[in-house]
């Protein structure tokens, strides 16, 4: 399984340490370096700027978010980085959450999956560069409908250094995981677990189904925390408070798909009481309130020996890339154990 370096997305300001990590990262054999971005920092500037310093190791966004930016403000910025990187970039897009997409963005969000493929189809038209770009869907017209009525079909005047930039799909639910299969080159699953690996293989054939031909290669990198500690207990405990904020408060009480990734994987009770406990403010108790079980069940935590143990079942799952966090001294302990 190969081994990738999630960067994620800052809190109140850069990470400290970063671009060292991500030097240690390929120089530890690392295949992958990954930004995100939700409503503070971007994905693209930082994976440009600490992308500068590596020479070797595929740069993602895992994810930009599609509200962001319109179609051909993504291909454009997606040429322009692979270019930059030598080929080396991988664009993941995903559809957030009415909470960010309506909140920050001041976009609706209503049907997603439309939305996405538009998406998807305008992007490969700017990259493929084959013909200037029309497109007359739902979601987006190029050119507008109903405009000053000079809008005019363009091809975009930079040259791609590939006429076919992987696009990953961010996705949580099973339509949007088949919608990846279908029309991307990759799935970035977050939470995944080696027990719902039936159901997501299921979810991945149905749109590999929908395709003229079954892509050679299909890319899964999944989000996975691994603490290296001879404490299991302390282990889990490190995680479970990112935990509770995803499962209670990242997403409204109505719409929340991490919320619904747990209950699908037999934690309904524990993800209702959870996100009941964080909505409530009583954070300290809805990260309490999750089991270490549930955390052993989406990531690596304790003893080598006991990592490497668990390992085997990821490694028999769909996933192919494994993308961990952490500082410089992190990357080392999880590159011993998992290489």
């Amino acid at each position: 399984m190969k081994l990738g370096y999630h960067i994620g997305y800052w809190s109140s300001g850069p990470p400290e340490g970063a671009l060292e990590a991500i030097v240690e990262a390929e120089r530890l054999g690392f295949e992958s370096v990954w930004t995100a971005e939700g409503y503070g920092s971007d994905a693209l500037t930082p994976l440009a700027w600490w992308g500068a310093a590596t020479s070797r190791v595929t740069l993602g966004t895992n994810i930009v978010q599609m509200s962001a930016r319109t179609p051909t403000a993504t291909a454009m910025a997606a040429m322009t980085l692979d270019h930059l990187s030598g080929g080396r970039f991988v664009l993941g897009l995903g559809a957030s959450g009415p909470q960010v997409v309506e909140g920050w963005y001041g976009q609706p969000y209503p049907k997603p999956l439309a939305r996405t493929r538009e998406y998807v189809d305008i992007v490969r038209k700017v990259v493929a560069r084959e013909a200037p770009v029309t497109h007359d869907g739902q979601q987006y017209q190029l050119p507008l409908r109903g405009g000053t009525g000079l809008g005019k079909p363009l091809k975009s005047t930079v040259h791609p250094l590939r006429p076919h930039i992987p696009i990953y799909l961010a996705a949580e639910g099973p339509k949007n995981v088949a919608l990846s299969a279908e029309i991307c080159d990759g799935w970035l699953p977050l939470f995944f677990s080696p027990k719902t690996d039936d159901f997501y293989r299921a979810a991945l054939e149905e749109g590999f189904a929908r395709r003229a031909a079954r892509p050679e290669t299909f890319e899964v990198a999944a989000s996975v925390p691994v603490i290296v500690h001879d404490d299991v207990e302390q282990a889990a405990d490190l995680i479970k408070p990112s935990l509770a904020l995803y499962i209670g408060g990242m997403g409204a009480k109505t719409v929340n798909f991490h919320h619904d990734v747990f209950a699908r994987m037999g934690y309904a009770d524990v993800a209702d009481k959870v996100q009941d406990l964080y909505l409530a403010g009583r954070k300290k108790e809805a990260t309490a309130a999750i089991p270490t079980r549930l955390v052993e069940d989406t990531a690596l935590v304790g003893p080598p020996e006991k990592i490497r143990d668990e390992l085997a079942r990821w490694e028999e799952s769909v996933v192919t890339t494994m993308l961990v966090r952490g500082d410089t001294a992190t990357l080392r302990r999880v590159a011993d154990v998992l290489s």
